[in-house]
């Protein structure tokens, strides 16, 4: 993640997550650009999954944030720890492309081979028509200068809290009232199913987070708070003693801050065992690192039938 509020003067949050498209024109009503061309003239192409159509997923676009083409080499930024800064804004390599008339052959690392049909819709906005599951992703252009990652961060925070395997209490402060929480020393925040689940343990000074015990699981919920993009609520469903109830703020990419609303305490928990949302392999093909398998992104929004008609002979 880029530095807090770097970007906070551009005004993306009206375009950034558009849930509709009007189609106004395809590539092929410009034969002046090319596809690798269309595909070249943004630097970062942010994945609106709130507007995918279809019933159907294709994985990589539905873990990644932003998808990046660059000279052969697809680029995709699936983590937001150093959200902004790592690989210079583009992320990690994830396969090669190619891209010829109207379509868009993929070979991701593990995923293997996807092909699309591609529309434009406007001038910064794409739809990426995958015709062997029968479902559009719609993608945004932005060059880097002027895409607001820290809106995309906060926008997507239950995924950073996901993306490690446990925080750590290292910081409570010598003011507030006395409360049950303070015997709580390790939270998760796990990834798949509902997006929803955490849990929590009151063991002490464990070297790995393998080895923590954890008490209790029960679900959790992240919120706004209007008027402060970077400020949000978490709320963890304690049930035996009701709900715990604090005001969260990101410190930098490996620490949160927890103020508890009800006794006034202040607690920062430091990220313990990072989750890297990449999947590579050797020069054999054989799988070396593949982690964060379960993590995607899910839509806000309730799917639809994509009405896009498939001309493809397959």
């Amino acid at each position: 993640m880029k530095t807090l509020k770097l970007l906070l003067g551009f005004a993306l949050s009206a375009t950034l997550f558009t849930s509709c498209y009007v189609e106004e024109q395809y590539i092929d009503d410009n034969p002046g650009i090319s596809l690798n061309q269309l595909l070249n003239s943004y630097e970062l192409w942010y994945v609106d999954i709130n507007a995918t159509q279809g019933y159907g997923e294709t994985p990589f676009l539905q873990i990644a944030f932003t998808v990046s083409f660059r000279n052969g080499t697809l680029y995709a930024n699936n983590n937001l720890v150093n959200f902004g800064s790592q690989g210079n804004g583009f992320g990690v390599p994830i396969g090669n492309y190619d891209a010829y008339d109207m379509i868009l052959d993929t070979d991701h690392v593990i995923d293997g081979f996807d092909s699309f049909d591609v529309y434009q819709i406007n001038n910064n906005t794409i739809e990426l028509y995958n015709p062997f599951n029968d479902t559009s992703y719609f993608l945004r252009g932005y060059q880097r200068s002027n895409f607001d990652y820290d809106l995309v961060f906060y926008d997507n925070i239950h995924y950073f809290l996901q993306e490690y395997e446990a925080w750590e209490k290292t910081y409570t402060s010598n003011f507030g009232a006395l409360n049950e929480f303070d015997n709580e020393n390790y939270l998760q925040f796990l990834s798949g199913g509902n997006d929803a689940t955490f849990r929590s343990s009151q063991d002490v000074n464990v070297y790995n987070p393998d080895n923590i015990y954890w008490d209790f699981t029960g679900d959790y919920g992240v919120g706004d708070v209007s008027g402060n993009m970077y400020l949000k609520t978490l709320t963890l469903d304690y049930d035996f003693f009701d709900n715990e109830f604090f005001e969260l703020s990101v410190i930098n990419d490996g620490t949160i801050e927890l103020f508890h609303a009800n006794s006034g305490t202040v607690y920062e928990f430091s990220g313990r065992g990072y989750i890297a949302y990449l999947r590579t392999s050797d020069e054999q093909g054989n799988v070396k690192k593949h982690v964060g398998e379960s993590k995607k992104r899910k839509q806000k929004t309730k799917k639809v039938e994509n009405t896009r008609e498939n001309t493809r002979n397959i």
